[in-house]
């Protein structure tokens, strides 16, 4: 009678599962996580054009699976690619949108009507766009040499990419209404960008995030001008 050894069951890890998960379309691998990154990060969109805290905790959900997507020699995605920009860019995500959400949390807190709004958006100042822009252009030419010396795949549109999401989102933080303006310049680069490195999914939603951006520019600005019709008259009954 011969000896069989017990089978050893091996059991499936759901975190392992859902980072090797695929997608197959028109003969290509895409990971599942990216999508499921990206769909999280079109609701965090959606939720800081209305203004609603809880956008802040969604776009961290996202971050933290595409972080593992574009470490992609590390994580070994279908790309095998590491750029470090867009990973870096994830943790930037993380350590801003933590400021977004406790600032929005507290102005939502305070309000007393219905909505509680996250914040009360407004235009910068001069100061503050002679800032931002000198800190977009400094920025990129100093992590343009950071991401060559990491050896990223496109290191000077990944700093232009890191640079503008860093102030955009800070921006979002503050609640200035030019930070959807960033994200337009963003998207310009990232695009094509992430075709040439056959991120597909991460190009796609950047083109449905332009629309976005784009709406939600008109959204806060529309905001900005019934504000300052209903703050209007009481400026003469102040005045007295």
């Amino acid at each position: 009678m011969r000896y069989a050894p017990p089978r050893v069951t091996r059991q499936v890890n759901p975190v392992i599962t859902l980072l090797d998960a695929k997608l197959h379309v028109a003969g290509s691998e895409m990971l599942w996580r990216e999508v499921i990154g990206n769909g999280f990060g079109l609701a965090s969109a959606i939720g800081g054009m209305r203004r609603r805290v809880w956008a802040w905790p969604v776009g961290i959900a996202g971050n933290a699976l595409l972080f593992t997507v574009f470490l992609g020699g590390v994580f070994h995605t279908p790309q095998q690619l590491d750029m470090a920009g867009q990973a870096g860019r994830q943790l930037m995500f993380v350590a801003v949108s933590l400021y977004g959400w406790r600032s929005w949390y507290r102005h939502a807190a305070r309000e007393t009507g219905l909505e509680h709004r996250g914040v009360d958006p407004r235009w910068a100042g001069r100061r503050e766009r002679v800032v931002m822009v000198a800190a977009m252009l400094a920025g990129t030419v100093v992590f343009a040499q950071l991401f060559a010396w990491l050896g990223s795949y496109g290191p000077w549109a990944e700093a232009w990419i890191f640079t503008g999401s860093v102030l955009a989102t800070y921006g979002m933080a503050r609640g200035l209404a030019e930070f959807w303006l960033i994200w337009i310049a963003v998207d310009l680069v990232g695009v094509p960008l992430l075709v040439r490195a056959g991120y597909y999914p991460s190009a796609a939603l950047y083109l449905v995030y332009a629309g976005f951006v784009a709406w939600g520019f008109v959204v806060w600005t529309r905001g900005m001008r019934q504000g300052a019709r209903i703050a209007r008259p009481l400026e003469p009954a102040a005045a007295r």
